[in-house]
């Protein structure tokens, strides 16, 4: 009986060590995530000039949303992420950050319009570009994407995110930012929100961009309807007021339907541009319902969207173009009338 317990010893003593050596590593890897801190959402941290490196926007966006150097903010989906800040902000006078997220949702949209109003009780300046997702009738509309999610750093607990920085995706990210921090990587992604995710316009190719912008029929927003268009109900609207209507009066409001390639559009009288239409009254009912609030309409047939060679696919158009959105945004905010856009209101 000794003898077997004797010759078990070496064993224990090598599953302690072994449980040790790996507790040990794991402390350490957890250490060097939440002291570098990859997401920039956690109370303590080694103090740093850190930068987005999440490729996902949804764990990027949230400390950007908190900083106090920005006071305006632009939201969206990728159609609207190419307009660039540094564009804007001569034009409105403004510290902007672009918080628009690829294939943002509207409950997204919505969780990141929340935590940058928290922290800006009286921003500025508020844009939203309005997209296919603000205009889907029926009850509901999508909550998430296959795109992970990050509910805590959306809350107002920032110790939470402690429970949260053991995973292969923080421990990337920190990585990733170490690297930036000392000197052996270069940033990726810009500090106040844009990053070109088109190629750069020198490198368009007029072929193979005309093989995708006429291969897919007119957009027409998802839902359910029933009776007369006075009926229907578009739930994303009602999100849009709701937000509108948490801002303060004195802030200024833009919100701008993007402009779509023309293959888009849904040929006028038949259901689709019907879908449309009414979204379009409707957010102009609500921009006039509320203090220091425009609406403007890009998506109509236009010099922009009417020319091929503004657009790398029917959805995104190229960065010339985005600036030129800036212009057309200021310009719709001072009243002016243009063939790029039709002011809805006031």
């Amino acid at each position: 009986m000794s003898s077997s317990i004797s010759s078990s010893d070496p064993w224990r003593r090598f599953f302690r060590l072994a449980a040790g050596t790996s507790a040990l590593a794991v402390a350490i890897v957890y250490a060097f995530v939440v002291l570098v801190d990859p997401f920039d959402a956690l109370p303590l941290s080694l103090p740093a000039d850190r930068v987005q490196v999440a490729s996902n926007a949804r764990f990027a966006f949230p400390s950007m949303a908190r900083s106090t150097k920005f006071d305006s903010a632009l939201f969206g989906t990728s159609t609207s992420r190419l307009i660039r800040p540094a564009a804007l902000d001569p034009l409105f006078g403004t510290r902007l950050v672009n918080l628009s997220m690829n294939d943002a949702t509207i409950y997204e949209q919505a969780r990141i319009m929340d935590v940058f109003r928290r922290a800006h009780p009286a921003p500025k300046l508020v844009l939203v570009g309005l997209d296919v997702r603000w205009c889907v009738t029926g009850d509901s509309y999508q909550m998430l994407t296959d795109r992970p999610f990050p509910e805590w750093m959306y809350q107002d607990n920032p110790w939470r995110g402690y429970a949260e920085m053991l995973n292969q995706y923080a421990v990337q990210s920190a990585g990733q930012l170490f690297g930036i921090l000392i000197g052996i990587k270069d940033p990726v992604y810009g500090r106040d929100g844009y990053t070109r995710f088109v190629p750069p316009d020198s490198a368009y190719d007029r072929t193979k961009v005309a093989g995708r912008l006429h291969g897919t029929g007119p957009s027409v927003p998802p839902g359910l309807r029933d009776g007369p268009p006075s009926d229907w109900r578009y739930p994303a609207l009602e999100v849009l007021r709701e937000q509108m209507a948490a801002l303060p009066d004195e802030t200024r409001k833009l919100l701008f339907f993007v402009p779509y390639h023309k293959t888009l559009f849904p040929p006028p009288g038949s259901p689709g541009a019907a879908i449309w239409d009414e979204c379009k009254q409707r957010t102009a009912a609500l921009a006039r319902a509320r203090p220091h609030t425009v609406a403007v309409d890009f998506m109509i047939p236009s010099p922009i969207t009417g020319n091929d060679d503004h657009y790398w696919d029917p959805l995104h158009y190229t960065v010339a173009i985005a600036d030129r959105l800036a212009q057309g945004l200021a310009a719709a905010a001072r009243g002016e009338v243009s063939a790029d856009y039709r002011l809805l209101a006031p």
